[in-house]
């Protein structure tokens, strides 16, 4: 994701790097092409295009416009409201951990049962936040997950269809737990309940996003309408034009199939493109919040902008491994109920 702030003119033109360009340049290049060819004809063969009136490409780039704007919308809201969500774990995730750690009491002198389950508690909140990342992005969460959970619910973990779900399960009969130990009340039971309910909701809401798209029908229709305009636009030019007609088709080009492009980048909010939501990054977050809230020292590193732009790589994740921190010790062994 790109979170530099808004460069002056001069780079803000030569920027490539979250450009929409990058993905639209054969395009733009085939539609100067052809207009490039058709200006050439019409310079060496002057009667070979007729004077057309630009009224009927100026209705349709009206309406071509009004399409793309819908659709950018609707794509906008999409990736708006993904990052919403993902705001509202961030604060579900601090309270619940904040609930937990202030309300949950030590029932004996070493207090081992009461920290035992804050430890079991915090740790399936942080497993279930990189579950939904995971799963969002249809990529294996084992390695993130696995070190927060006790290797009791590996097996069952590892065949769930829904893990993070599954996850939310274990949460809640975790509390059952602290229930009937008497760690805490069934006000503050019922106050960590409502956190839990919050996190079903957010799961809920990415899976709709993530698995109902935009419409194809409509998706079709803007893309076959983009593409015919720009074609057929260097005819209509041409004969009023003359030379510019390369550079103005270029230019219209980029826009159209430009906005078309950035909407079916932002329509999946989860992905992995320069301008989809930086998952790895507000996971890592949550993680870094909820191990400092525990107490614990050994954190792993922050994810930070590189050049204005915000990106995690594998050699980040290795790093991460190497550095004895991924290795962490299993909660079962050491926190038994």
């Amino acid at each position: 994701m790109i979170v530099k702030q808004k460069p002056s003119a001069i780079k803000l033109l030569f920027t490539l790097r979250g450009s929409i360009l990058p993905k639209v340049y054969p395009q733009i290049l085939l539609i100067s092409l052809i207009s490039a060819f058709i200006t050439n004809i019409q310079h060496g063969f002057p009667s070979s295009f007729s004077s057309y009136s630009v009224a009927p490409f100026t209705l349709l780039g009206i309406a071509l416009s009004l399409f793309l704007g819908f659709r950018n919308n609707a794509s906008y809201q999409r990736w708006w409201e993904a990052r919403g969500l993902w705001g509202q774990l961030v604060y579900d995730t601090r309270s619940f951990t904040r609930q937990v750690l202030s309300y949950i009491d030590d029932i004996d002198d070493e207090g081992e049962k009461g920290r035992d389950s804050q430890r079991r508690l915090v740790y399936l909140s942080i497993a279930f936040t990189h579950a939904l990342r995971h799963r969002l992005r249809d990529s294996a969460p084992w390695q993130d997950v696995e070190r927060f959970v006790e290797p009791i619910h590996h097996t069952s973990m590892q065949q769930a269809q829904n893990l993070p779900d599954y996850l939310l399960r274990l949460l809640g009969k975790e509390l059952g737990y602290c229930r009937q130990q008497r760690l805490t009340s069934d006000l503050m039971l019922q106050n960590m309940d409502e956190r839990i309910n919050s996190m079903t909701v957010v799961l809920s809401a990415c899976e709709r996003i993530h698995s109902t798209p935009l419409p194809f029908a409509y998706t079709l229709l803007v893309h076959r309408t983009t593409y015919l305009y720009c074609f057929m636009l260097p005819f209509g030019l041409v004969s009023s034009l003359g030379w510019v007609t390369p550079l103005i088709c270029g230019v219209i080009a980029y826009t159209f199939f430009g906005l078309d492009a950035l909407s079916e980048e932002l329509e999946e909010p989860f992905g992995l493109a320069a301008n989809q939501l930086p998952l790895t990054a507000l996971s890592r977050n949550i993680e870094i919040n909820l191990l400092e809230a525990l107490g614990e020292t050994e954190l792993p590193p922050n994810i930070m902008a590189k050049n204005g732009y915000l990106q995690y790589s594998i050699f980040d994740q290795l790093s991460v491994i190497s550095s004895g921190y991924g290795s962490r010790i299993s909660v079962a062994k050491k926190y038994t109920a």
